[in-house]
């Protein structure tokens, strides 16, 4: 498997995809002119985008919009992308977690969060860039199979930028991200199944449909490398330098992949220092194909049915699972999973310590992360990054029961006082 990262002395002239270049399968190398080409005619393997990158410094990727297009020119978009109607995603929050790494014994914690975007997870971005490719190809319609926060994503950034969205979405998806996707006005298409049948249906929608721009599916390669900006953020933010251990979830694998290839890729371009990082992957215990392909040492992973309250996560038949397994093991990392009690405990924990209200797989990161440290396969002493993804606001059901609530009282300040009493306040043993 190999990916191709490109820098010539020369600043070459940007085109109407930018500095891209083309496309290259990551199993054979064949290479393809950009187009909306996503699986490699010689042997099925997926396509990514190659560039040939112009000399940059950090002072002029800081002057840039605070979005991802400060990052133009390391994506596959055409020149006048920031100026286009479109959601302007990114440049989240790198939030310092003290409270939390001294819950548990890190010396320095960071958390990645990514409710800001537009639609509150990390989807706006890869959307946003999916979205630019999908104008210049021609494309008509905005489409995708989701467990959600695509969903959401997708429908905003056609609505923002005029065109028509068409979602589909497994039946039993939760409600917030339901109500989520069909505010913005587009098509919403409930699918009997798991993610992997509605994913096959959009499969089969993507053949079917020319002027259907499927995000996930025929302009994937464009959609992937949003994801990138992740990794170029948290380096930009730590102060131009690579983290030393990171934690992500993984769903269909490719933020993992694209975080790993964005480190790489600033470290070509000598804006941050090559040193070295170790990779975490981590997935709910319901779905975890990748995790259990590492544990066993295998390189394929096998597909499993999902069942597991991380529904953003629950794909059971992850595209780059194999490319997570590589990263993982180049850099000395680890894929491990947590259950359902485990996710619920962590989200709590996040939103206790550091007021971040994350999803269920941002639940999944933080578990993970506790249960390396537990078994000493993370170091407590490396500066660590864990990735928030989404917004807790969509997956409230997560976290309803078990809740600390009292009944109402009364208005009056002996009604208070007689609750304060019941809670163990003055006159009890712990104050309010």
């Amino acid at each position: 498997m190999s990916t191709s990262l490109a820098s010539t002395p020369a600043s070459p002239a940007p085109s109407r995809f930018g500095y891209a270049t083309g496309l290259s399968c990551r199993e054979c190398g064949q290479t393809y002119p950009l187009g909306s080409t996503h699986a490699c005619a010689e042997c099925f393997g997926p396509l990514e985008v190659r560039y040939d990158y112009p000399k940059l410094d950090r002072a002029a990727i800081e002057a840039g919009p605070a979005s991802i297009w400060r990052y133009a020119s390391l994506l596959p978009v055409p020149p006048d992308v920031a100026t286009t109607p479109n959601t302007e995603p990114g440049w989240t929050r790198l939030v310092h977690a003290q409270q939390l790494g001294r819950e548990l014994g890190l010396r320095s914690l960071w958390v990645k969060d990514e409710r800001a975007n537009p639609t509150h997870s990390f989807k706006d971005r890869v959307v946003a860039v999916a979205l630019a490719a999908a104008v210049e190809l021609g494309f008509k319609v905005l489409a995708c199979p989701s467990t959600g926060n695509l969903a959401n994503a997708v429908a905003a950034a056609a609505a923002r930028a005029g065109i028509r969205s068409v979602v589909l979405i497994p039946s039993d998806l939760e409600p917030q991200k339901i109500i989520a996707t069909g505010v913005y006005g587009g098509t919403m298409v409930p699918v009997e199944g798991s993610y992997d049948d509605v994913n096959r249906l959009a499969s089969e929608l993507a053949d079917d449909r020319e002027d259907w721009a499927f995000v996930n599916v025929n302009v994937r390669p464009y959609y992937a490398e949003g994801s990138k900006t992740i990794g170029f953020e948290i380096a930009e933010q730590l102060g131009w330098r690579l983290p030393e251990q990171i934690v992500v979830p993984v769903a269909s694998g490719a933020q993992l992949v694209k975080i790993d290839k964005a480190f790489r890729e600033l470290v070509s371009l000598g804006l941050v220092e090559d040193t070295p990082y170790k990779v975490f992957g981590a997935q709910a215990t319901g779905c975890s194909p990748v995790a259990e392909a590492f544990r066993q040492g295998h390189d394929v992973v096998q597909p499993v049915r999902p069942a597991t309250i991380a529904k953003s996560l629950a794909i059971g038949n992850p595209a780059d699972g194999p490319y997570v397994l590589d990263v993982v093991r180049r850099t000395g990392g680890v894929v491990a999973d947590v259950d359902d009690d485990a996710v619920v405990s962590a989200m709590r924990l996040l939103a206790a310590t550091e007021g971040i209200f994350g999803e269920t797989a941002g639940g999944v990161t933080l578990g993970v992360l506790r249960s390396l440290l537990a078994s000493g396969q993370l170091d407590p002493d490396a500066e660590t990054v864990i990735i928030n993804s989404g917004d807790g606001l969509k997956t409230l059901d997560a976290v309803a029961g078990g809740l600390n609530t009292s009944p109402a009282i009364r208005p009056t300040l002996d009604a208070f006082l007689a609750f304060e009493a019941s809670q163990g306040g003055p006159g009890g043993d712990q104050p309010l």
